[in-house]
């Protein structure tokens, strides 16, 4: 069994109704500077929180940094019940959609990336790059970062369900080629 860890998910939702970003500046917890990005973002960020909520005045919400889908639910729900007591936004149920997942995996041993070939999608120029980038369509649209050592970077999964699989035909392509 190859070693997976999940790293970071991003994950959003709206809470359809927009939010006064001057308003919640004034707030505990909250991070905004008027100068970055135009005054167009605030962050949400606790102790208890493993990663943080970029909250924009449209009412859209960003988790990034979470270890889990359901940590980055968790926390979206979290800063609208945190907007809901501060009055700057009514309670909605949230619809969160995963839009990253990035993994990690270990296929303890080490890969001639020479042998993965271009008609894999693979990508190898060690002058620029020291990992092959292999773009996947099958089973899912991914970029996965392969290094030498054996460890790679796995990005664009949709869901952890999405991770076997994906792992299993990196397996596939390695393995054809060694």
């Amino acid at each position: 069994m190859i070693e997976t860890t999940i790293v970071n998910v991003v994950a959003t939702a709206n809470l359809k109704q927009s939010v006064d970003l001057f308003e919640l500046a004034k707030a505990e917890d909250i991070k905004y500077n008027s100068e970055r990005y135009g005054g167009r973002v605030a962050y949400f960020k606790t102790p208890n929180m493993e990663g943080k909520v970029s909250i924009f005045s449209s009412g859209k919400m960003i988790s990034v940094g979470t270890k889990s889908e359901s940590q980055a639910r968790k926390e979206l729900t979290l800063t609208m019940k945190f907007l809901v007591e501060k009055g700057l936004a009514k309670s909605i149920e949230l619809q969160p959609k995963t839009q990253n997942l990035v993994a990690t995996a270990d296929f303890e041993k080490c890969i001639d990336l020479e042998k993965i070939p271009e008609d894999t999608g693979a990508i190898y120029e060690p002058e620029q790059f020291p990992g092959a980038i292999l773009h996947l369509e099958t089973p899912f649209k991914t970029t996965i970062l392969v290094f030498a050592s054996g460890k790679a970077v796995i990005t664009g999964l949709k869901s952890s369900d999405q991770i076997n699989p994906t792992i299993r035909r990196i397996e596939e392509i390695i393995a054809s080629y060694e």
